[in-house]
């Protein structure tokens, strides 16, 4: 449908966005144990991927995020898959999340944000949570741009400029999105009223005050706990609309690989004034269709 994103996320009521990829790939299945992480599956079984998207715009999103978050053309390079055929895995990621939207003959508009992961994502180390990799800023923006380009070429609604954990890699992906014809949103990875990094908020999100190509920001992958100061500090600081979508409040342990705690997300947390709102690592269709109730949207 042709409704324009950017007005759906300043009128009428808020939009849902979708879960965490992964936690439905892994329920169908797939083992995701792997540097490539959910990209792998764009070459090995991207109907996977199509049938995740659907589980979700059927489970009430309006946004479906693409398998691309950990896929780059160093990543696939390691795996010796060349540029070329790295641009269309690259590409395919917005098609398949474009055919989950078909096949789900919804009523309302549907739409498609690309992900780009920070630099850490393809590191695959758990830096991507530390941030600060000792490269420079320009180091950062050549490392984004030649994906960034192929993803706004593929034609998704927004670009997902997500989990980014300081504000150097923020700097470097404003730059990176300038010119790209494909608005934007930029969502850090923060710990209490700070990014991963350890940088304020409020200086994270000034950032993007004036970047014409970032319609959205906020926070995602983060505590259920750490959404409401953040939603209120980016809406104050950048006068922009706020996407939220945190983990489900477990922590992972990883000395025993597993998950720990119980999940402390519930739908109320829809209710802190963010235009979109979702869910990442751990929260799957059925807390998507919690939140698109309380939200009035189902």
């Amino acid at each position: 449908m042709s409704t324009d994103l950017a007005t759906a996320l300043t009128e009428g009521p808020p939009l849902v966005l979708d879960g965490g990829l992964s936690n439905q790939l892994a329920s169908a299945g797939y083992d995701l144990g792997d540097e490539l992480w959910s990209a792998r599956l764009l070459a090995e079984a991207p109907e996977a991927i199509t049938e995740a998207h659907l589980a979700y715009y059927t489970a009430g999103a309006d946004v479906a995020i693409t398998a691309s978050y950990q896929a780059t053309f160093e990543g696939f390079a390691g795996r010796g898959i060349d540029r070329a055929e790295a641009a269309r895995l690259l590409a395919s990621s917005v098609e398949l999340a474009r055919e989950a939207a078909r096949r789900a003959e919804a009523t309302r508009p549907l739409w498609v944000a690309a992900s780009a992961g920070p630099y850490g994502a393809m590191l695959a180390d758990g830096s991507e949570y530390r941030g600060r990799y000792g490269l420079t800023r320009a180091e950062l923006e050549r490392f984004h741009r030649p994906r960034l380009e192929v993803l706004a070429e593929a034609a998704p609604d927004i670009l997902a400029l997500e989990t980014i954990p300081d504000t150097d890699e923020a700097e470097a992906l404003l730059r990176a999105v300038r010119g790209l014809g494909v608005p934007a949103w930029l969502s850090y990875s923060v710990d209490g009223d700070r990014t991963r990094a350890g940088q304020p908020l409020e200086e994270a999100f000034a950032l993007a005050a004036d970047a014409e190509e970032i319609i959205a920001v906020g926070v995602n992958c983060c505590a259920p706990e750490d959404v409401p100061h953040a939603v209120e500090t980016a809406a104050r600081t950048t006068g922009k609309p706020v996407v939220a979508y945190p983990n489900s409040g477990e922590t992972w342990n990883a000395r025993t690989r597993a998950w720990d705690d119980s999940p402390t997300l519930t739908p109320a947390f829809s209710a802190t004034g963010a235009r979109l709102v979702g869910g990442c690592c751990r929260v799957g269709p059925e807390t998507i269709t919690a939140i698109a109730r309380a939200l009035g949207r189902l």
